[in-house]
């Protein structure tokens, strides 16, 4: 599809899925590389990354990798709030470990500052961030990016795991608004 309608938003195609799953797996190669021999925990962050989550998971040759889920809110419509909820925590033991948070966009930055600060309350040895998309145009707050796969503008974008109103997720391409 070169567009859609969600709600009473209208978007057109953005990245197509062809173009995320060879960055996905250009993503997975590299942590496959960096982190061979080791024991890693990837931690997904809820609703938005799912699937790229699960793309990255099936593509990490690891045998001891262990994934885990963590659900954050910090949206209402197309703009984030600047509050993250956390809504679902993690039950693991993190001390010592080696952690691998995987976000499907960092854009103002706040949602995965919080989510490091959290993390690192729990001791892990260390903390890897991998991120989908990147806006560095909108970031707000300095963070470090270990794997980043595309950057993009700052846009308000649908389909891959983000939604508008919790719609659009299904959607395999990504999408940015349109306006009117």
């Amino acid at each position: 599809m070169k567009n859609v309608t969600i709600i009473d938003r209208d978007f057109e195609l953005f990245i197509p899925y062809e173009k995320i799953r060879s960055v996905v797996e250009e993503m997975a190669e590299k942590m496959n590389a960096d982190f061979k021999d080791k024991n890693p925990l990837f931690i997904c962050i809820l609703n938005g990354s799912f699937m790229f989550a699960a793309e990255i998971f099936k593509r990490i040759s690891l045998l001891d990798a262990e994934i885990s889920f963590i659900k954050l809110a910090s949206y209402s419509g197309t703009n984030t709030t600047g509050n993250v909820r956390e809504l679902i925590g993690l039950n693991e033991d993190l001390s010592g470990r080696l952690i691998i948070v995987l976000e499907d966009i960092v854009d103002s930055g706040i949602t995965i500052a919080k989510t490091i600060e959290q993390i690192q309350a729990k001791n892990p040895a260390e903390i890897k961030i991998a991120t989908l998309l990147l806006k560095p145009d909108a970031l707000k707050t300095k963070v470090q990016l270990d794997y980043i796969g595309i950057e993009i503008p700052n846009d308000f974008i649908v389909g891959y795991g983000l939604d508008y109103n919790g719609r659009g997720r299904n959607l395999i391409d990504i999408y940015k608004v349109t306006e009117k």
